[in-house]
C-alpha cells in the first residue's frame, strides 16, 4: 500500500545514510523493531552513541496516492490510518483520494465512511453522464427525432458541472452526493 524509507536523523546528520524500506501498514511492535534496527545500524555506522531520532526521507504508494507525506510525520498514526485502507477495493480508495483531494473532509476515516457516497463514471465525460440521464429519465429512443435529434448534450452537461455534483478528473468523472 505505502512503502516509506526510515532514515536515522543522526547519522544522516553526520552524512551517513541509514535507513530501510517499509511497507506499511505494520503493528506497532512491528515498527519499533524496525525503529531500533534502522537507530542501531546508525549508531554503529557513525559514533558508537546513542541515535534516538528518525525521520520519513522518501514514500511511495504502490496503487494510488492517497496524500502526501511529512518526513517527521508520526508513523504510528499513519500506519493505523493505513489499516483501515487495506481493505477497501480500488474504487473505493479513489472515492477516498477524491474526497481527501477535494477537500470535503481532511480525515481518513471520515473520507472512508463517505465513499460509499462516490459514485466513479469510468473513462466517461459529462456529456455521456448527460446522454445517460436523459436516456434513463426520458427512453431518448422513445421520443420523435425532431426533439431527440436536437437536445443539446453539452448544455446538459455544462449544467451538471456548475450543479456541485460532479467532477470530471482523469478522464472519469465522479458524482458526490454528501
Amino acid at each position: 500500500m505505502l512503502k516509506v524509507y526510515i532514515t536515522d536523523l543522526a547519522a544522516f546528520n553526520s552524512g551517513v545514510l541509514v535507513g530501510k524500506w517499509i511497507t506499511l501498514p505494520l503493528t506497532d511492535q512491528e515498527l519499533n523493531t524496525v525503529i531500533s534496527e534502522v537507530l542501531s545500524e546508525g549508531e554503529t555506522a557513525v559514533d558508537g552513541e546513542n541515535h534516538e531520532e528518525w525521520f520519513i526521507t522518501d514514500y511511495e504508494w504502490e496503487d494510488i496516492d492517497l496524500f502526501s507525506i511529512d518526513e517527521y510525520e508520526n508513523i504510528f498514526e499513519l500506519s493505523n490510518k493505513l489499516e483501515a485502507l487495506q481493505y477497501l477495493t480500488d474504487e473505493n480508495l479513489k472515492a477516498v483520494k477524491f474526497i481527501l483531494d477535494e477537500q470535503f473532509t481532511y480525515d481518513i476515516e471520515d473520507a472512508i465512511l463517505r465513499a460509499d457516497d462516490v459514485t466513479i463514471h469510468e473513462d466517461q465525460c459529462l456529456v455521456d453522464i448527460a446522454y445517460d440521464l436523459m436516456e434513463e429519465s426520458y427512453g431518448i429512443d422513445k421520443l420523435p427525432s425532431i426533439i431527440s435529434s436536437n437536445i443539446d448534450y453539452e448544455g446538459i452537461a455544462s449544467e451538471l458541472d456548475m450543479s456541485g455534483t460532479y467532477w470530471e478528473i482523469d478522464n472519469d468523472v465522479y458524482e458526490y452526493i454528501g
